[in-house]
């Protein structure tokens, strides 16, 4: 899908209660999982033993961790929306993140992302809320539903 291009983040505001987009497929490979591991300190079975899983997880394959779920919604993010005439922007946080199905290894994922608010802030600022839907191919539960907030600031 065609990324989003805004004007700027002030104009963000028209688009609140709209779908922005849908990201490219990601698959979720091994290495990113045991990547993931290393970088969190996260080395449960379930996500890097691989030969423990064939005999005991269903399907046999690992899973993602889902933090690591959560994370790649920066990703799909440069793939839906690109706000122009913006001097720089921060993550402002979470809301609420909920896990509802697991990623197995080889499963491709994508994120849907929707604008829910868009609200001034000091300086200049426009703090976004958008929920994000990761999708798994092929399966109707989402693995992860989650708010999130940023803030961009326009050039001046």
């Amino acid at each position: 899908m065609a990324k989003r291009i805004v004007e700027s983040p002030q104009a963000m505001k028209a688009l609140v209660g709209q779908e922005l987009g849908v990201s490219d497929w990601l698959v979720m490979t091994q290495e990113r999982i045991n990547t993931f591991a290393e970088a969190s300190g996260d080395h449960q079975w379930i996500h890097v033993d691989v030969e423990r899983c064939k005999t005991d997880m269903p399907d046999g394959k690992t899973i993602a961790h889902g933090n690591l779920t959560f994370s790649v919604i920066s990703t799909f993010a440069r793939d839906v929306l690109k706000i122009e005439n913006m001097r720089n922007g921060i993550n402002y946080g979470s809301n609420k993140v909920r896990y509802t199905s697991p990623v197995q290894v080889g499963a491709r994922i994508r994120g849907r992302q929707k604008l829910l608010a868009a609200d001034d802030m000091p300086n200049g600022g426009i703090r976004m809320t958008y929920q994000w839907t990761v999708e798994i191919e092929g399966q109707e539960r989402p693995a992860c539903v989650a708010e999130t907030m940023s803030i961009a600031y326009g050039t001046r």
